[in-house]
């Protein structure tokens, strides 16, 4: 058993050393400019381009980039190969990569004027290839909206106080977007009000938990329940329980209305108001991590925790891990978002890069925002090496394990774990929320720059606020209420890599196309990387989980439904059109970077802005 402060202390080294070297190399390198006019000052119009606090924004980017993956993957790989491998991945992988990857794709998108990433690679490979860009994020970003709204549904019906606490700070959050952009009153008096208010509605939570019919076994006694036992008859009631099926919808309707709203009247506010539970959350954590190990090896009874913070996981299981499962390529996909996530890319450059008030605050919100995810990441990871919970993953493991075990570490500062347990769940549905409804808005941007100027009433639709927050809402519990969280989380671990590979090859095309002088290595070298992991882990999930494991299995085929049949067939299509579409991108991306490099072609950015053909 190994003291899980020593896990933390090397995690904050890593970042420290990636923040405070090799960010600051990455700022100078794509020459950010504290006195060059950021799009958001540039097109301010009150409703998507708003400029923004550096304190403000960097809360919204937070809240909206750590969702439930960042917890998910790291307990799953840590129960499956150990903590060892799964910190490796976190603490190098985060600083070289994932947040290389959030910092270049919101640097690019300050240069060409708040687009997405599927706009940028256009402009060097020209419509096809941005088009199939646009899709291939759209379809991912439906995927993101059906397992977050997923996850907020199971986490209220398991902790009620959090469904309680969560409508309290949404309202909080409208009342101070008021209060600082219609009203213009003081900012800091303003935040220490509603913090403080937000935080009394955390313990309003506790007292007053909410479920809509009966929840599960563990919320507390004295939960309101509004329509009581029923409810059998919702959609996915059978897999995932009537209370968690009913939370669904009215999830997904908050996130496409939410979506709709200007940013200042709840985006920015909520984001910001929500971002001091989760720096209290993850900070606090890390902190009890350490007091905690001092107090118990002093025998200091006021600062020990309820038990041991020792790693109760073996630190490596073998290169075939407890569930069957290889190592590689395997870990590379489970853990995904605290290393490195394509979705971050759409945040950067759909939301982020049009509130950006200074360049130079793209190095604390890009880079530094990835680096507090990780941190996220790695109190998941501790808090499943101090439980140890049986062999397993997936969403039923993950969050009673990180509220358990963010409930231990509390301990440490005289919180009781009863309190401290559905504080964490707190934490877990504060990122959840503001993901979903930040992914609904960057759906909305991807149609727009499909459809450009609609010219029929089925392009005006999905290109319209509220039309396109349908399309997405609709197809995404669809896939909900299916079942199968297995099928999604799969489908969605693997198109969230190969988005974070294209987006790295958006931005080394960019570089390339910018200036000769710009070394290609910082970007090309993890997306060479992310490429073959993510093409070779759908070919497993394809070729062994399902035609191997499955059609070609005697007993399976003998026992499967057709429903069964027809769930392994669309997993097996779309993992081959995922790898039809990325790699039909990085043949354009190679091209023209050989262009540009060559000089026979390509197009030429400049100022490291928009290209000219």
């Amino acid at each position: 058993m190994v003291a899980v402060m020593w896990l933390v202390l090397a995690v904050l080294a890593l970042f420290s050393a990636g923040y405070l070297g090799y960010s600051r190399y990455l700022s100078r390198f794509v020459e950010l400019d504290e006195e060059r006019e950021t799009p958001a000052h540039k097109y301010e119009d009150g409703q998507e381009y708003v400029p923004a606090k550096k304190p403000v924004l960097l809360g919204h980017h937070y809240s909206s980039i750590a969702g439930g993956a960042p917890i998910v993957g790291p307990i799953t790989a840590g129960v499956v190969w150990g903590w060892v491998p799964a910190l490796l991945w976190i603490g190098i992988g985060n600083p070289l990569m994932g947040s290389v990857h959030d910092f270049v794709s919101l640097s690019a998108s300050l240069r060409h004027e708040g687009k997405s990433i599927g706009y940028i690679i256009g402009e060097y490979v020209g419509e096809r290839g941005k088009n199939m860009l646009l899709w291939f994020a759209f379809l991912t970003i439906i995927l993101v909206v059906a397992v977050f709204a997923l996850v907020v549904g199971i986490v209220f019906n398991a902790y009620p106080e959090a469904a309680t606490a969560s409508l309290i700070y949404i309202a909080l959050a409208v009342l101070f977007g008021v209060y600082l952009y219609q009203l213009n009153l003081s900012f800091i008096p303003g935040t220490i009000a509603f913090v403080s208010a937000m935080f009394v509605g955390v313990y309003l939570g506790t007292m007053f938990p909410v479920a809509i019919f009966e929840p599960a076994a563990r919320a507390p006694a004295d939960t309101i329940v509004l329509l009581g036992s029923g409810g059998s008859w919702l959609p996915a009631s059978g897999a995932f329980g009537a209370n968690t099926a009913a939370w669904v919808p009215i999830i997904l309707v908050y996130g496409a209305l939410a979506s709709a709203l200007p940013v200042w009247v709840l985006l920015q506010p909520r984001d910001y108001l929500s971002s001091f539970l989760l720096y209290t959350g993850v900070g606090g954590s890390l902190l009890a991590i350490i007091v905690g190990t001092i107090g118990g090896s002093l025998g200091i009874a006021a600062i020990t925790p309820s038990q041991p913070l020792v790693t109760q996981l073996e630190p490596f299981y073998g290169f075939v891990g407890r569930s069957g499962a290889p190592l590689f390529p395997l870990l590379f996909i489970t853990i995904a978002c605290g290393t490195i996530s394509g979705f971050h890319s759409l945040v950067s450059s759909g939301t982020t890069s049009k509130q950006l008030n200074k360049e130079t605050d793209a190095r604390a919100i890009g880079y530094g925002g990835m680096l507090g995810e990780g941190l996220l990441a790695t109190v998941a990871l501790i808090a499943v090496a101090i439980v140890a919970p049986e062999v397993g993953g997936g969403i039923g493991l993950a969050l009673p394990t990180f509220a358990t075990g963010g409930g231990i570490m509390l301990t440490s500062f005289g919180i009781p774990a009863s309190f401290g347990g559905p504080f964490m769940a707190l934490v877990l549905v504060s990122f959840l929320l503001t993901s979903t409804d930040t992914a609904v808005r960057l759906g909305r941007y991807m149609m727009e720059e499909i459809v450009g100027t609609p010219e029929s009433s089925v392009e005006e639709f999905a290109a319209d606020r509220y039309g396109n927050a349908v399309v997405q809402a609709v197809p995404a519990y669809v896939l909900i209420t299916s079942g199968s969280w297995l099928t999604l989380w799969q489908l969605f671990g693997g198109a969230n890599q190969l988005l974070a590979a294209l987006a790295l090859l958006t931005a080394t095309v960019w570089l390339a196309n910018w200036s000769d002088s710009k070394q290609l290595i910082s970007t090309g070298g993890p997306m060479v990387v992310m490429v073959t992991i993510t093409v070779i882990g759908l070919l497993w999930l394809a070729l062994h989980d399902n035609i191997y494991a499955k059609f070609l299995n005697d007993g399976w085929m003998a026992e499967a439904t057709g429903v069964a049949m027809m769930s392994a067939v669309v997993q097996i299509i779309i993992a081959f059109v995922l790898i039809y579409l990325a790699l039909s991108l990085v043949k354009m991306g190679y091209e023209n970077i050989q262009e540009a490099r060559s000089g026979t072609g390509g197009a030429v950015a400049t100022d490291g802005g928009q290209a000219d053909d």
